[in-house]
């Protein structure tokens, strides 16, 4: 019975560590992001099928391109609350959630380099995920 309750509170422990989140400081206030939802978020999504693109690497970290820019290094994380838990709009057939990033480069036309929202969708029927309507790529359902 005591080997139970030890492995019970190590679960606990190991679950909350899982659910971490790392508090920014925006334009708009405070918020909290993650690197983890139950989606595959992970890779490069391209605007038709070509640059521009977004890159989106384990760890927070990755690469944004903007129309007509160069590729630059960011650090990024979608939007969640103060325990780690993803926030997001579920609709009929996808759901929304927002994506935080940050330059962690710095051109000489930049006055500051400020946390950024945009808009990250994932489409259940089609299988992927945009970021700002126009950047997408292809992913497989998540294994349960």
């Amino acid at each position: 019975m005591k080997s139970i309750k030890i492995l019970i509170v190590i679960l606990l422990f190991v679950g909350k560590s899982f659910s971490q989140s790392t508090k920014i400081e925006t334009n708009r206030g405070i918020h909290f992001i993650t690197n983890n939802i139950e989606y595959p978020i992970t890779g490069t999504y391209t605007f038709k099928g070509t640059e521009p693109v977004v890159e989106l690497n384990d760890g927070g970290v990755g690469y944004y391109q903007l129309h007509e820019q160069p590729k630059r290094a960011i650090i990024w994380g979608m939007e969640c609350d103060e325990a780690g838990e993803p926030l997001f709009i579920k609709g009929f057939d996808n759901a929304a959630y927002t994506l935080w990033y940050q330059y962690t480069t710095k051109l000489d036309s930049d006055d500051e380099t400020n946390w950024t929202a945009v808009e990250f969708t994932i489409h259940f029927n089609t299988l992927k995920m945009f970021i700002k309507g126009e950047r997408s790529k292809d992913y497989n359902e998540p294994k349960e």
